[in-house]
């Protein structure tokens, strides 16, 4: 760590004295969080589109900064401070010449993050339309030119879509499948193509402005008022653009965070203040030009070798869901998917399901839940029954069934995608939740798990010495009666076996689902 960010960690480096600080970093970035404020502090590094490597660049960028993202953010920008050094002692502002600058910001809450509220259920409609009227009328009030307008044109569009398929060429076969990546490549080059003159209208209209060029959801608080922050100061080419290509940003990212109704919502709310329904053609092309960026990017992270084992894993999920989105707008537009989870007792079923719903945002419906819900239990209250009896009777699997099905269908119909976690050892009810999937022109798979009797013993073994938390009630004899009746699954399929190590499983498991 530099010398110069270890002494900024100490409360005597400031005027206010904080009581805590906390450094956080970015590839570019370093960011000393205190109670009141947050101190953004430019590494100094050259990526190629980003050149930070001198001191005058830096404190130009720190000022292009403030300037730049006052638009959105005016009350959270504050100063560009000078950190000077006396005494071989770094303060944050002094009467000496600098020899680094931050970015100081007002300190926002992060649990009013537009991504805080959408994991907690509480992006509301009325937000989502608040955020909407905000864009709308930041881009009709942003800077255009001939010089702007440029970058609207289609060499300069197409040279950023190359640019992007070729960069992501490393990765065929890993986050992306080589049919996906080609679909996608052929679509952009076939729009682009085709759509000439519309391209030309939107340049003629003054729709290609100094936008704000990386908004989404981690960038969006709901802080008296609306407050985005984080545009890109760095390079012009990345904030240029159609307006439509930075609202599709954010109306990607809400289906990324399985909340396409808030899309719609958003996407209506934007045309109907703006009027640019011409612009509307055009943002399905730019919320797969979004996600496949998005899916670069977080592809290069999966990847690097600086990065630990779990951030890693967790890139490359985030780059596999892109490349899946930007595929599913290249193909006709968003569709929900159901991602059955099945296998009998103890193969570690609710496991993947779990680690699904949690990498994906899917909603997560568990069969076992389902049932001691109807039988008005509390989840985790044991209920032993013999097999095929009391709570698990034909009858009653029928009824949970039934409801684990309509539930799923109602959250595909809200466009929202599902992972459905049960036995389904018999193959008629593997085809009712086919059906539903079908009903509601969702994607359907199936991911089966398997494991070894002795892995199975084991398992049930320790369940049954520790039941605190489990919802399950299956024994090792309930498995062995499940796993004799259990229906060989004839729709196409992904196994995920016990033994396999987890990690490794989940990520061929993502892989082929959304690849």
């Amino acid at each position: 760590m530099p010398k110069l960010i270890r002494g900024l960690l100490k409360p005597e480096a400031y005027h206010e004295r904080p009581s805590a600080i906390e450094l956080r970093q970015t590839h570019i970035s370093y960011l000393l969080f205190t109670p009141e404020f947050v101190y953004k502090i430019k590494k100094p590094v050259n990526f190629g589109f980003l050149d930070y490597t001198t001191l005058e660049r830096r404190l130009f960028l720190c000022n292009e900064e403030v300037r730049l993202n006052r638009r959105l953010s005016p009350k959270a920008y504050l100063d560009v401070m000078g950190i000077t050094r006396e005494d071989g002692r770094f303060f944050m502002g002094g009467a000496v010449e600098p020899v680094e600058y931050a970015v100081k910001m007002r300190r926002l809450d992060e649990g009013r993050m537009l991504s805080r509220l959408l994991e907690k259920d509480e992006a509301s409609p009325d937000i989502i339309k608040r955020i909407g009227h905000v864009i709308a009328a930041f881009h009709s009030s942003a800077e255009t030119s001939g010089h702007i307008s440029g970058f609207g044109s289609i060499e300069v569009i197409r040279k950023n879509t190359l640019e992007n398929f070729d960069q992501t060429i490393p990765f065929i076969g890993k986050t992306i499948s080589t049919s996906l990546y080609s679909s996608i490549k052929d679509y952009t080059d076939d729009f682009l193509s085709q759509n000439d003159l519309l391209f030309k209208s939107r340049i003629k209209n003054n729709f290609i402005r100094d936008c704000h060029g990386d908004i989404h959801s981690e960038h969006i608080f709901i802080e008296n008022g609306i407050e985005i922050i984080d545009c890109i100061e760095f390079n012009e080419r990345f904030r240029y653009s159609d307006v439509i290509a930075d609202i599709a940003f954010l109306s990607m990212d809400l289906d990324y965070a399985n909340r396409h109704g808030l899309s719609i919502t958003l996407d209506n709310a934007y045309l109907a203040e703006t009027g640019d329904y011409q612009g509307g053609r055009l943002m399905d092309f730019y919320r797969c030009y979004r996600a496949f960026v998005r899916g670069k990017v977080d592809g290069f992270k999966a990847f690097e070798p600086e990065v630990d084992e779990m951030e890693k894993d967790g890139s490359f999920i985030k780059a596999a869901i892109h490349f899946h989105l930007s595929g599913l707008y290249a193909s006709g537009g968003f569709r929900p998917m159901m991602v059955v989870v099945c296998g009998p007792s103890g193969t570690g079923k609710s496991t993947l399901a779990f680690e699904l719903a949690r990498h994906t945002g899917f909603v997560h419906l568990s069969s076992d839940r389902i049932r001691k819900e109807l039988a008005g239990l509390p989840p985790g209250q044991r209920r032993p029954e013999p097999f095929g009896g009391g709570i698990y009777s034909e009858e009653f699997t029928l009824r949970t069934y039934g409801e684990l099905i309509k539930r799923a269908t109602a959250f595909l119909e809200e466009g929202r995608s599902v992972v459905v976690d049960a036995t389904f050892g018999k193959r008629t009810r593997l085809l009712e939740a086919k059906k539903a999937a079908q009903r509601t022109r969702a994607l359907f798979r199936v991911v089966e798990c398997t494991a070894l009797n002795s892995t199975i013993r084991e398992r049930l073994s320790k369940r049954g010495a520790t039941p605190e938390g489990v919802i399950s009630d299956a024994d090792w004899e309930i498995y062995l009666k499940q796993k004799a009746l259990f229906e060989e699954i004839k729709e196409p399929h992904t196994e995920l076996r016990a033994e396999e190590p987890f990690s490794a499983g989940l990520k061929r498991v993502v892989a082929a689902i959304f690849g």
